[in-house]
């Protein structure tokens, strides 16, 4: 059964090279939920040493999780669309009815661009960072794991 809902939006990325079509496999995808679920350990045991580092972790957990969907799909975001990418195509793809879970996606891709590149004034992620968005990465695995069976290769 093909997948549908979003298929204008993937079209479009897919023709302005934000994203390529690469062959489906469930087991890369299976790979990067695996990695994602690490770096969520990794974050909450180093939070309270390290919160910069664990709070790239949970961003990276996050990306990844999302990433999933689309290499399960045959999907895959290239330089030009960047890590944006992954949260356009799958919330084309599932809002509605999971678009409010998603919304934290780019919140963290900000705040985590802001800990890598920082100005003076930018403010230091903190462990109560960390404690929030873990839950965040927790949903974002959760979500890929409940929803990659049932979405067909693109």
């Amino acid at each position: 059964m093909r997948w549908t809902q979003g298929r204008d939006q993937v079209d479009s990325m897919l023709a302005s090279g934000q994203l390529e079509r690469v062959p489906p496999s469930r087991e890369h995808a299976d790979t990067l939920l695996a990695q994602a679920g690490r770096h969520i350990e990794l974050a909450r045991s180093g939070f309270k040493t390290d919160a910069t580092g664990a709070y790239q972790l949970l961003y990276d957990a996050s990306r990844k999780a999302l990433a999933s969907i689309l290499e399960n799909q045959g999907l895959r975001v290239t330089s030009r669309g960047g890590h944006l990418a992954v949260l356009d195509a799958v919330t084309a793809q599932l809002d509605p009815p999971l678009g409010q879970s998603l919304r934290s996606f780019d919140r963290m891709r900000r705040r985590r661009n802001s800990a890598e590149y920082p100005r003076p004034d930018t403010p230091e992620i903190t462990p109560e960072d960390v404690v929030r968005d873990m839950a965040k990465a927790e949903e974002f695995l959760a979500l890929a794991t409940k929803v990659l069976d049932q979405m067909s290769p693109y």
